[in-house]
C-alpha cells in the first residue's frame, strides 16, 4: 500500500512520472505485460509503478524511451526526480502560475489544466488510472482560483487542433468542456488560438510548454522540450517566446479559432 501522500501528478515529480507511464501506454493501446516485455520485467512491476508504489528506475526509463521514441523523456524525468527537485520544479511553478501577471501557453496534448471543466479532469484521472481520482480533481481545480484574481491575468493560449478532436470522456463531457472555453474566450483578459492539422510539421510540435511573467520577469515551464523543468536562464527563455511567436504564426486568427471550436462543439452534440 501507498505510504505517501494522496496521488498527485500536478505536485509530486514521482507521481508525474507514473501518470505520464499510464497515458504513453494506453496512447499506444497496450497492456501492462506488453510494457514489461519493453522494460524487461513482469506486468505487476510496471503496476506499482503506474499507481505510484514503485518509482521508475533509469533502465526502465531508458527502455521506453529507445521504443517510443520519446527523446529521452522518461529518463530526464528520472533523473531530474533522482536529484530531489521535484517539490521545487512543481510548487515553484505552481506559486508562479498563481502569480502570473501574464501566460502564454501552447500544449498539445490535453486542455490546459486551468481551463479544464471538473468532468474532464475527472475522465483524465480515471482514464490514467489515477488512485485518489477526486483528491486529484480537488488539486486541479483548485489551480483555477487565479483566473479570478484581481486584477485578472492576461492569458494568451495555443490549442494544437488535435486537443479539441480528442474525445476525453465522451461526447457530453468535451461539449461541456468546449463550452468552457468558448466562454474563457469572451473574457477581455483571455485570448485563445487553434493549429490546425493542416498545418503539419511546426516548432510547437517539440512539446507543450507555458511562459509565465512573475514580477514583470519571464519563466518558463515545459512538460517535454526540456523534460519536464522549470527554465529560467535568459538566453533559454528568449527561445521559447520566439518559439511562442512561430507556433502563433500558424495558428488560426482569433475570429477562426472560435468559430472552430463552436463547431467541434456542436459535432459532440
Amino acid at each position: 500500500m501507498r505510504s505517501h501522500p494522496p496521488f498527485d501528478p500536478d505536485g509530486n515529480l514521482w507521481d508525474h512520472i507514473a501518470f505520464e507511464l499510464r497515458r504513453h501506454r494506453h496512447e499506444r493501446n497496450l497492456s501492462l505485460a506488453e510494457v514489461g516485455q519493453i522494460i524487461d520485467r513482469d506486468r505487476s512491476l510496471v503496476a506499482r509503478v503506474e499507481s505510484g508504489d514503485t518509482k521508475m528506475q533509469g533502465a526502465h526509463a531508458m527502455h521506453l524511451d529507445t521504443a517510443w521514441n520519446t527523446g529521452g523523456r522518461f529518463q530526464r524525468l528520472v533523473n531530474f526526480a533522482k536529484a530531489g527537485h521535484e517539490v521545487e520544479w512543481f510548487q515553484t511553478h505552481l506559486e508562479h502560475e498563481a502569480t502570473a501577471s501574464h501566460l502564454r501557453i501552447w500544449e498539445l496534448g490535453w486542455m490546459p489544466g486551468l481551463f479544464q471543466t471538473e468532468a474532464y479532469a475527472r475522465a483524465i484521472f480515471e482514464g490514467c488510472g489515477v488512485e485518489d481520482v477526486e483528491e486529484g480533481v480537488r488539486a486541479r481545480l483548485s489551480r483555477q482560483t487565479c483566473l479570478d484574481r484581481r486584477p485578472r491575468p492576461r492569458i494568451w493560449v495555443l490549442l494544437d487542433q488535435g486537443v479539441l478532436d480528442q474525445p476525453v470522456g465522451g461526447r457530453e463531457i468535451m461539449r461541456e468542456q468546449l463550452a468552457h472555453l468558448v466562454e474563457l474566450a469572451h473574457w477581455p483578459n483571455f485570448r485563445v488560438r487553434v493549429v490546425p492539422t493542416e498545418v503539419g510539421s511546426h516548432v510547437g510540435r517539440d512539446g507543450s510548454f507555458k511562459i509565465m511573467t512573475v514580477n514583470g520577469a519571464d519563466v518558463v515551464y515545459t512538460d517535454a522540450q526540456g523534460g519536464g523543468r522549470l527554465v529560467q536562464d535568459a538566453a533559454e527563455i528568449s527561445s521559447y517566446r520566439v518559439w511562442f511567436d512561430l507556433i502563433g504564426d500558424v495558428a488560426l486568427p482569433k475570429d477562426a479559432s472560435l468559430r472552430l471550436l463552436k463547431d467541434t462543439m456542436e459535432r459532440y452534440s
